[in-house]
C-alpha cells in the first residue's frame, strides 16, 4: 500500500509525511508498527543544511519500508533538541532497539551517526545536538 492510499484509508485530517528510517529500515518500521518503538532521533544539522523544519507535535507521519511501502502512521507526541551524550536512558528505551539500554543506544547511534555524518564532511561529537521525536502509533 502506499503512503498516499493509507492516508485516504485512515480517515485523518492534517499535517503528514512519509519517511523511512537510516539504518536498518525494515527493522525499525515493524518495532514502531509492534508499538516497541516510539521515538526517533536525527541530527539536528541535517535539519538546518536541508532548511527543514523540526517535527511538530500533532503531526502525522507515514512510516516506510525499504520498498516504500506505508507501515503504519503515527502522531508526533513530544520534540525536543538535545546532545548527544545527554540523551536519556527513558528516551534511549522508547527508540526500542537492541537491548534498549542507554549503552547499546550510544554505541549503536555513535557508529550510525560517524557514518552519516561523513557524507557532509563532518566529524561526530558527542556535544553534537539531535532533535528527538516521540510518537504513538495511530494506523
Amino acid at each position: 500500500m502506499t503512503a498516499d492510499e493509507l492516508w485516504q484509508e485512515s480517515g485523518l485530517v492534517g499535517n503528514h509525511t512519509a519517511w523511512s528510517f537510516g539504518g536498518d529500515t525494515d527493522k525499525l518500521a515493524k518495532l514502531v508498527r509492534a508499538g516497541e518503538k516510539t521515538a526517533t532521533c536525527s541530527a539536528l544539522v541535517f535539519y538546518r543544511l536541508e532548511n527543514e523544519a523540526l517535527p511538530k507535535v500533532g503531526e502525522y507521519n507515514i512510516i516506510l519500508d525499504s520498498e516504500k511501502n506505508a507501515v503504519c502512521i503515527t502522531k508526533t507526541t513530544n520534540v525536543f533538541v538535545t546532545t548527544f551524550d545527554a540523551v536519556s536512558e527513558t528516551h534511549a528505551f522508547k527508540e526500542g532497539e537492541g537491548d534498549r539500554s542507554l549503552e547499546y543506544w550510544r554505541k549503536a547511534h555513535r557508529e550510525f551517526f560517524f557514518e552519516e555524518l561523513k557524507t557532509i564532511n563532518q566529524l561526530f561529537d558527542e556535544k553534537m545536538e539531535l532533535v528527538c521525536e516521540e510518537f504513538e502509533v495511530v494506523r
